[in-house]
């Protein structure tokens, strides 16, 4: 049996206050294929769970109508979800087969991330799966001027819901599109009215297809995205509609906002000792750390035939996987990042020191 097979995932749903966080919970909650669910949120008042789905408001786990488990965070996440799996280990509640965490309003969520990605004791059990973000189409664009929790949120998610497009001006939606294609093109983005979405759309965004549970680097790391979101021809480009209100950035997109995140990929053609790749990573983070808001990459590492795969929320990374095969016959290392306030070339610079180092 796999490491992901083994281990439980955990999904995180953040996003800025009024954004639909308390309404697309709701709706999960109710769905067929969540009933084996763990949820994990800060209140039951601030989520807003009616009457028929929370019977019970102690800070025991509870049993909803929908067969779903929910408590509430009134401690350490490690406390609880330790506390979580002691009890299904012990049948004091039901089987759960995964963990939803509701983050608040407010909350930047990085730290959650960290410790979900570097604590020992919860990747025992339990493994990171997929962050989701909802962002106001109505009034996400002043959201993303006015709060930087609310950008960070956008920039590290895996999938980003925009919500109320149904209220929001054609033109606003336009250009919050527009802005989030800036922020993180390489996260899945869907329209959802209502809380409406079919569960199987918001997981599986992991390094592992949750299917095969083989690792599928190109859904994974996505870099045509980083690519094409590259403001340098002077010509205005839109997102590309893929039907059934799917939608990814996949054109070169001018950010005249001043968020200061930005993405992009870069690559190295030729191998590097696995010492070279983490003194460039760990030197990169001890220099600008808190301003690396997501770096996901594979790695061509000299004396190893496959992939390495890296995964870092800020100065926290996941164990290094050493996959199975390379995802075609490109063997180049590629790195893609959301960074804010650093500029690309100042990372290129340093890749570029350690390879020269190496070279010598």
């Amino acid at each position: 049996m796999s490491e992901i097979e083994a281990t439980i995932p955990i999904t995180v749903i953040t996003g800025f206050l009024g954004s639909g966080k308390t309404t697309l919970l709701s709706k999960l909650l109710r769905h067929p294929g969540m009933d084996k669910a763990a949820v994990i949120i800060n209140e039951f008042g601030e989520v807003g769970l009616d009457h028929e789905l929370v019977e019970m408001s102690n800070d025991a786990p509870i049993l909803m109508e929908s067969g779903c488990l929910c408590c509430t965070l009134r401690t350490d996440l490690v406390e609880t979800l330790h506390d979580l799996f002691g009890r299904r280990a012990r049948g004091e509640i039901p089987e759960f087969d995964r963990v939803v965490i509701e983050t608040t309003g407010l909350a930047d969520p990085a730290p959650i991330v960290h410790t979900l990605i570097a604590d020992p004791l919860i990747g025992r059990c339990f493994h990171l799966d997929s962050v989701i973000a909802t962002v106001d189409a109505a009034t996400g664009g002043q959201t993303l001027d006015n709060h930087e929790e609310s950008v960070r949120q956008a920039a590290i998610a895996d999938r980003l819901l925009v919500t109320k497009t149904d209220i929001a001006k054609p033109e606003d939606v336009s250009a919050l599109d527009e802005r989030l294609n800036a922020i993180n093109p390489g996260a899945d983005r869907f329209r959802v009215l209502n809380g409406e979405i079919e569960p199987s759309r918001l997981f599986g965004a992991g390094l592992y297809d949750p299917d095969t549970k083989s690792a599928d680097v190109q859904r994974w790391l996505n870099e045509e995205a980083y690519a094409d979101a590259k403001p340098d021809d002077g010509h205005d480009h839109h997102a590309h509609d893929h039907g059934d209100d799917h939608h990814h950035g996949h054109g070169h997109h001018h950010h005249d906002h001043h968020d200061g995140i930005h993405a992009f990929c870069l690559y190295r053609e030729t191998a590097m000792p696995w010492e070279s790749w983490v003194g460039f990573l760990q030197s990169l983070i001890d220099a600008r750390g808190p301003d690396m808001l997501r770096i996901k990459g594979i790695l061509n590492v000299d004396g190893i035939d496959q992939p390495v795969a890296v995964h870092g929320v800020q100065h926290v990374f996941h164990p290094p996987a050493i996959l199975e095969a390379w995802p075609s016959d490109d063997r180049r290392s590629r790195l893609v990042f959301i960074a804010k306030d650093v500029p690309e070339q100042v990372i290129k610079t340093m890749l570029d020191s350690w390879g020269q180092e190496v070279r010598a």
